[in-house]
């Protein structure tokens, strides 16, 4: 007997056995049963080559990450090549000090990746947008490409907040409770550091309402669940100003009280969103 004889049999599935038994007792075999079965092998396959593959999706991100990269690179050159021309206005007219020679480039670069990073913001997030649109459902996709220009005047509007009120008078207070009993010399590393940290996460913050008015629209967050947790968000931004700020209670009060704001503004664009829907349903 030959083991592998059974390899070159047909195997037959239970409903080909249906089909032969009723061709040898003379049963006509329906064609719209092979027929709606060739057409769903059709539909699945033809579904299947249109599905774009992890390559197709790597590929994408792929060139949209290296055109943010050149994008980025660009405003990397153009602000560190005119260097001179807009560092007055960034140090205000303090005197800073260099601690090395290196101190220099590095102070250089760093403003200048932080000034790139900030102009390349609108370009980075329409390249990101172009990834993520295939992905995202109606109702998502209509949200962000509505209030895609509304997050980016929020966040200028909170960095300019930082940099026109928080920055000086935090900085001012410092020096000057400082400046009792010591002589107070800032480095220009120091100071790029301070100006950072008091402008950028302050305009990530101002992104509040546009978060809460996302997750009202997929309905995650209601205007009734924030005003539940009105004393625990409250805690919690003033644990967040605390962090962001420098450990000084002026400072710490001049971010906590515009983030109070916004969290009630929060909740009467949850409110109205809710109504809305609610019309519109």
């Amino acid at each position: 007997m030959d083991p592998y004889g059974d390899h070159s049999r047909k195997i037959l599935s239970p409903l080909d056995k249906v089909q032969v038994e009723k061709t040898k007792i003379g049963i006509p075999v329906k064609p719209e049963i092979e027929s709606d079965i060739t057409r769903d092998d059709k539909v699945v396959e033809s579904n299947f080559e249109a599905a774009p593959s992890l390559v197709d999706h790597l590929t994408d991100l792929r060139k949209q990450l290296v055109k943010s990269a050149a994008v980025f690179l660009f405003f990397l050159i153009a602000v560190f090549s005119s260097i001179n021309l807009w560092f007055p206005y960034i140090t205000r007219g303090h005197e800073l000090i260099i601690l090395g020679p290196l101190e220099v480039v590095k102070f250089y670069m760093s403003i200048s990746t932080a000034l790139a990073l900030g102009l390349s913001i609108p370009f980075l997030c329409h390249f990101l947008w172009q990834f993520v649109k295939p992905g995202l459902n109606e109702r998502e996709s209509r949200f962000l490409s509505m209030y895609s220009p509304v997050m980016l005047l929020l966040f200028l509007i909170g960095v300019s907040f930082g940099y026109f009120i928080v920055n000086p008078l935090s900085y001012k207070f410092l020096v000057s409770l400082g400046a009792v009993n010591f002589n107070v010399m800032v480095s220009a590393q120091e100071y790029i550091s301070f100006l950072l940290m008091t402008t950028m996460p302050i305009g990530i913050l101002f992104e509040l309402p546009i978060v809460a008015m996302f997750l009202a629209a997929i309905g995650l967050l209601t205007a009734e669940s924030m005003k539940k947790v009105r004393k625990w968000s409250y805690l919690a931004i003033a644990i967040i100003s605390a962090l962001i700020t420098p450990p000084d209670f002026v400072s710490q009060l001049i971010v906590l009280i515009p983030m109070a704001l916004l969290y009630e503004a929060s909740i009467f664009i949850v409110l109205y969103t809710e109504r809305r829907n609610a019309v519109v349903n």
